[in-house]
Protein backbone atom coordinates (compact mmCIF):
# COMPACT_ATOMS: atom_id res chain seq x y z
CA UNK A 1 0.00 0.00 0.00
CA UNK A 2 2.63 2.35 0.44
CA UNK A 3 4.42 3.52 -2.67
CA UNK A 4 8.05 3.55 -3.35
CA UNK A 5 9.81 6.47 -4.82
CA UNK A 6 13.34 6.09 -5.67
CA UNK A 7 15.78 9.37 -6.52
CA UNK A 8 19.09 9.39 -8.00
CA UNK A 9 20.36 8.05 -4.91
CA UNK A 10 17.68 7.39 -2.21
CA UNK A 11 15.04 4.73 -1.99
CA UNK A 12 11.70 6.23 -0.28
CA UNK A 13 9.86 2.88 0.93
CA UNK A 14 7.51 1.69 3.59
CA UNK A 15 8.97 2.10 7.04
CA UNK A 16 10.01 -1.29 8.76
CA UNK A 17 10.34 -3.18 11.67
CA UNK A 18 13.85 -3.72 11.04
CA UNK A 19 14.49 -0.11 10.89
CA UNK A 20 14.02 0.46 14.37
CA UNK A 21 16.82 0.16 15.47
CA UNK A 22 18.78 3.13 13.45
CA UNK A 23 15.20 5.15 13.82
CA UNK A 24 15.49 4.52 17.44
CA UNK A 25 19.57 5.54 17.56
CA UNK A 26 18.20 8.59 15.23
CA UNK A 27 15.82 9.36 17.68
CA UNK A 28 18.15 9.40 20.72
CA UNK A 29 20.66 11.62 19.75
CA UNK A 30 19.53 15.13 21.48
CA UNK A 31 21.15 16.61 18.09
CA UNK A 32 18.66 14.70 15.95
CA UNK A 33 15.19 16.16 17.98
CA UNK A 34 16.72 18.99 19.34
CA UNK A 35 13.79 20.81 16.86
CA UNK A 36 11.19 18.12 17.29
CA UNK A 37 10.59 16.68 20.59
CA UNK A 38 13.16 18.87 22.35
CA UNK A 39 15.41 15.87 24.20
CA UNK A 40 16.11 12.42 23.43
CA UNK A 41 13.42 9.92 22.55
CA UNK A 42 13.42 6.88 24.59
CA UNK A 43 13.16 3.29 22.95
CA UNK A 44 10.06 2.57 24.11
CA UNK A 45 8.37 6.03 22.91
CA UNK A 46 10.86 5.58 19.39
CA UNK A 47 8.64 2.13 18.86
CA UNK A 48 5.69 4.10 19.42
CA UNK A 49 6.73 6.71 16.75
CA UNK A 50 7.33 4.11 14.27
CA UNK A 51 4.14 2.57 14.57
CA UNK A 52 2.25 6.29 14.23
CA UNK A 53 4.04 6.91 11.28
CA UNK A 54 3.29 3.31 9.78
CA UNK A 55 0.09 3.61 10.69
CA UNK A 56 -0.23 7.31 9.41
CA UNK A 57 -0.34 5.64 6.11
CA UNK A 58 -3.49 3.97 6.76
CA UNK A 59 -5.31 7.05 8.27
CA UNK A 60 -4.70 9.32 5.83
CA UNK A 61 -3.26 7.22 2.60
CA UNK A 62 0.01 9.28 2.93
CA UNK A 63 2.93 9.37 5.14
CA UNK A 64 6.29 9.34 6.02
CA UNK A 65 8.97 6.84 4.30
CA UNK A 66 12.08 5.23 5.23
CA UNK A 67 15.17 6.54 3.11
CA UNK A 68 17.55 3.88 2.25
CA UNK A 69 20.87 4.98 0.31
CA UNK A 70 20.60 2.91 -2.79
CA UNK A 71 24.49 2.48 -2.76
CA UNK A 72 24.67 0.36 0.34
CA UNK A 73 21.27 -0.33 1.91
CA UNK A 74 22.09 1.93 4.67
CA UNK A 75 18.77 3.80 6.46
CA UNK A 76 19.21 7.52 6.68
CA UNK A 77 15.74 8.37 8.29
CA UNK A 78 12.44 9.39 7.45
CA UNK A 79 11.04 11.59 5.06
CA UNK A 80 7.92 12.51 3.59
CA UNK A 81 4.35 13.45 4.48
CA UNK A 82 2.67 14.36 8.00
CA UNK A 83 -0.97 15.49 8.47
CA UNK A 84 -1.99 14.72 12.25
CA UNK A 85 -4.87 16.04 13.92
CA UNK A 86 -5.04 19.94 14.71
CA UNK A 87 -1.81 20.42 12.34
CA UNK A 88 -1.68 23.60 9.87
CA UNK A 89 -1.99 21.31 6.80
CA UNK A 90 -0.46 18.51 5.17
CA UNK A 91 3.19 19.31 5.89
CA UNK A 92 6.24 18.03 4.35
CA UNK A 93 8.80 16.99 6.87
CA UNK A 94 12.81 15.12 7.13
CA UNK A 95 14.36 13.62 10.26
CA UNK A 96 17.84 12.13 9.14
CA UNK A 97 20.50 10.50 11.20
CA UNK A 98 23.11 13.20 12.13
CA UNK A 99 25.81 11.12 10.09
CA UNK A 100 23.76 11.79 6.99
CA UNK A 101 23.10 15.63 7.59
CA UNK A 102 25.00 17.80 4.82
CA UNK A 103 24.72 15.55 2.04
CA UNK A 104 21.53 16.73 0.38
CA UNK A 105 19.80 13.83 1.40
CA UNK A 106 17.02 15.92 2.77
CA UNK A 107 17.02 18.00 -0.32
CA UNK A 108 16.45 14.96 -2.47
CA UNK A 109 14.68 13.29 -0.74
CA UNK A 110 12.08 15.97 0.20
CA UNK A 111 11.29 16.61 -3.39
CA UNK A 112 10.23 13.40 -4.36
CA UNK A 113 7.94 13.78 -1.19
CA UNK A 114 6.64 17.20 -2.52
CA UNK A 115 6.24 16.27 -5.99
CA UNK A 116 4.47 12.85 -4.60
CA UNK A 117 1.99 14.99 -2.75
CA UNK A 118 1.04 17.33 -5.31
CA UNK A 119 0.67 15.20 -7.62
CA UNK A 120 -1.77 12.52 -5.37
CA UNK A 121 -3.20 15.48 -3.23
CA UNK A 122 -5.83 17.66 -4.11
CA UNK A 123 -3.56 20.68 -2.28
CA UNK A 124 -3.21 23.90 -2.96
CA UNK A 125 -0.60 23.98 -0.54
CA UNK A 126 2.13 21.62 1.10
CA UNK A 127 3.71 23.27 4.02
CA UNK A 128 7.05 22.28 6.10
CA UNK A 129 6.75 23.55 10.45
CA UNK A 130 9.91 24.42 10.99
CA UNK A 131 11.42 25.71 14.50
CA UNK A 132 12.13 29.50 13.80
CA UNK A 133 16.04 28.31 15.41
CA UNK A 134 16.55 25.15 12.73
CA UNK A 135 18.45 26.63 10.52
CA UNK A 136 19.25 23.51 8.66
CA UNK A 137 15.61 22.58 7.94
CA UNK A 138 15.18 26.16 7.01
CA UNK A 139 17.66 25.74 4.27
CA UNK A 140 16.17 22.54 3.09
CA UNK A 141 12.56 24.18 3.08
CA UNK A 142 14.16 27.24 0.64
CA UNK A 143 15.70 24.40 -1.30
CA UNK A 144 12.39 23.02 -2.04
CA UNK A 145 10.74 26.04 -3.35
CA UNK A 146 9.27 26.93 0.17
CA UNK A 147 9.12 30.51 1.86
CA UNK A 148 8.63 31.21 5.34
CA UNK A 149 4.85 32.37 6.59
CA UNK A 150 3.42 32.90 9.42
CA UNK A 151 4.86 31.99 13.37
CA UNK A 152 2.84 29.55 15.30
CA UNK A 153 3.33 27.84 18.52
CA UNK A 154 2.91 23.98 17.76
CA UNK A 155 2.09 21.84 20.60
CA UNK A 156 3.24 18.46 20.12
CA UNK A 157 4.36 15.51 22.47
CA UNK A 158 3.29 17.86 25.90
CA UNK A 159 5.75 20.55 24.58
CA UNK A 160 5.55 24.09 22.81
CA UNK A 161 7.60 24.96 20.49
CA UNK A 162 7.60 28.30 18.22
CA UNK A 163 7.74 27.36 14.38
CA UNK A 164 7.41 28.76 10.98
CA UNK A 165 4.90 27.62 8.96
CA UNK A 166 6.99 27.38 5.19
CA UNK A 167 4.68 26.69 2.23
CA UNK A 168 4.74 26.59 -1.42
CA UNK A 169 1.96 26.78 -3.16
CA UNK A 170 0.62 24.44 -6.62
CA UNK A 171 0.96 26.94 -9.15
CA UNK A 172 4.85 27.27 -7.63
CA UNK A 173 5.44 23.77 -7.47
CA UNK A 174 4.53 23.78 -11.49
CA UNK A 175 6.72 26.65 -12.27
CA UNK A 176 9.94 24.65 -10.41
CA UNK A 177 9.42 21.68 -12.62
Amino acid sequence: MIPKLETRRLLLRGLREDDFAAYARFLADPEVVRYISGSPVSRTDAWRSLAVMIGHWTLRGYGMWGVERKSDGTFVGRVGLWNPEGWPGLEVGWTLGREFWGQGYATEAGRAALDFAFLTQDISRLISVIDVDNLASQRVAERLGETRGEQRVIEYQGKSFTTDVWSISREDWARRR
